[in-house]
């Protein structure tokens, strides 16, 4: 990869010219509205803390523990981690070349042929939001079942879904706030959030590393294979059970959506979005082996009654006092994930109101005077991830299904841009951030790995099937295909960025 804007390579188009940040974003149709407050270790410090190893990886440990067990926990962290890399390298390049909050859509719009290219949007759009919404909630529902494990030791707090979710919607009113009144607050936190993740990480995997008088054997932590599913079949298990740390991998995509408020946005977007990921992929996978290797009891962990087995794994590996310190260290890394994900997720939707996309458009793309943030938008972010949180109370993998809704929702949208850069081929116009001659394959990689995770999180993730243990995942899926389906042929057709 390159980022040299004066050369062009293999025969391709040469890189857009470089201009200031303004004028890119007037060249590509839109005014700067946003206030451009944010350096690229910023930029990159809103993906990093949405992607949040201390999020993503503890809150589905338990799906890892039953669906697939150590060896997937750990194997499965390293191929999956492979390849998003893959899908935010070919992501990289197209932020480069189209530096603005529309993100993914727009590139979709500008890289379509002409006469689909309203259409390849308007899906791509949807499909982000959906995703955007669905990593929301997924963040502060984990969140929410931490808190309650923490205050389940502490004060004896009974965890239940009602009282669960009662957690979830405090959160993400805490985060609405936050991004409403707190702007200044939320870039200062987004930068602590680094530090905090990177620091907390190196903590917690040192205690459990030297504290504990025993750790599991090497070949249980990279080899012992658990299924506790319900389904006969091992292959499937270990193809569903790469859930876990394929929904870690998600909300990068906010690097894009904050462009029009970062400095040098055509080569600090596309930085942040792969600095984010590789960084990521290191830190988790210390993270897991350290919780892993600290296992004292697998059935104890996975019957806790805090309902997270993290939090056991911690208060069996180094007593109550340090296990209850090191568990809020991650309900904080949470927090920070959540507040940063309903910025980004509220830059998506202020983007694609702004063209009209969203029913009531004009409110979701109003912006405050006093701060230049879209608060409108902020507060349907978080009331969408709410709606989406509520089946918890009736259906015991729920959390499973949102997670699996927000990779689907999100990778398609990933993948799209992708794909039409791909059959443009020579004529796609780089912009000064880009992967010469590895273009075309990392993009086929990438496009690949998106049908086969697209087709495995829609499946059932436990057996027997009930409306219990069902995953909505394709309901949800469906149900958001089909209205923005009917809205396109009755209506949008006629006027989405005509």
């Amino acid at each position: 990869m390159t980022s040299d804007a004066s050369r062009a390579t293999d025969g391709q188009q040469p890189a857009v010219a470089a201009g200031s940040d303004e004028e890119r974003l007037a060249q590509l149709g839109y005014t700067q509205v946003l206030a451009r407050r944010m350096s690229g270790f910023s930029n990159y410090a809103v993906s990093f803390t949405i992607i949040s190893v201390l999020s993503g990886c503890l809150t589905l440990y338990l799906f890892g523990m039953n669906t697939g067990g150590p060896v997937l926990i750990t194997w499965g962290w390293v191929g999956v981690g492979l390849m998003t890399l893959f899908v935010g390298l070919a992501m990289a390049e197209i932020c480069s070349a189209y530096p603005t909050s529309a993100g993914l859509y727009f590139w979709a719009h500008r890289l379509a042929p002409e006469r689909s290219a309203a259409a390849w949007a308007w899906f791509t759009g949807w499909f982000n939001v959906l995703g955007q919404v669905a990593v929301t909630a997924g963040i502060d529902f984990g969140a929410a079942s931490f808190l309650g494990a923490y205050l389940n030791l502490q004060f004896g707090f009974e965890v239940t879904p009602g009282r669960t979710i009662l957690l979830f919607a405090g959160i993400l009113l805490l985060h609405g706030l936050l991004n409403t009144f707190g702007v200044r607050i939320v870039a200062f936190l987004n930068s602590v959030s680094v530090w905090w993740h990177v620091l907390g990480v190196a903590l917690i995997v040192g205690a459990l590393a030297f504290a504990p008088d025993s750790h599991q054997s090497a070949s249980f932590v990279f080899g012992e294979f658990v299924n506790n599913t319900g389904w006969g079949s091992s292959v499937y298990v270990v193809l569903i059970g790469l859930l876990m740390a394929q929904y870690t991998f998600t909300g990068y995509d906010a690097s894009a959506h904050m462009t029009e408020e970062t400095h040098d946005a055509s080569t600090a977007g596309p930085k942040g979005i792969v600095r984010s990921i590789w960084t990521s992929w290191i830190a988790g996978f210390v993270l897991l082996l350290g919780f892993t290797f600290a296992i004292q009891s697998y059935d104890g962990a996975l019957n806790s009654p805090t309902g997270a087995p993290p939090a056991q794994i911690l208060l069996d590996a180094l007593g109550a006092t340090a296990g209850k310190l090191l568990l809020l260290v991650v309900i904080g890394a949470q927090l920070f994930c959540g507040m940063a994900s309903v910025t980004a997720n509220s830059r998506m939707i202020y983007a694609f109101s702004r063209d009209g996309a969203l029913p009531f458009s004009r409110v979701w793309h109003t912006v405050s005077p006093r701060t230049r943030t879209p608060v409108a938008a902020v507060w349907l972010a978080a009331a969408g991830a709410l709606v989406l949180g509520l089946p918890y109370l009736i259906n015991v993998t729920a959390y499973a299904a949102v997670t699996s809704i927000a990779v689907i929702g999100l990778y398609i949208a990933y993948v799209i841009p992708t794909l039409l850069r791909l059959r443009k081929g020579d004529a796609f116009e780089r912009g000064p951030w880009h992967l010469g001659r590895w273009s075309t394959v990392i993009g086929v990689v990438a496009v690949s790995w998106v049908v086969v995770i697209t087709i495995l999180f829609m499946l059932p993730q436990v057996s027997p099937v009930t409306w219990e243990t069902f995953n909505y995942a394709p309901i949800a899926v469906l149900a958001v295909l089909g209205f923005a389906g009917t809205w396109w042929a009755v209506s949008a057709r006629h006027w989405f960025l005509r």
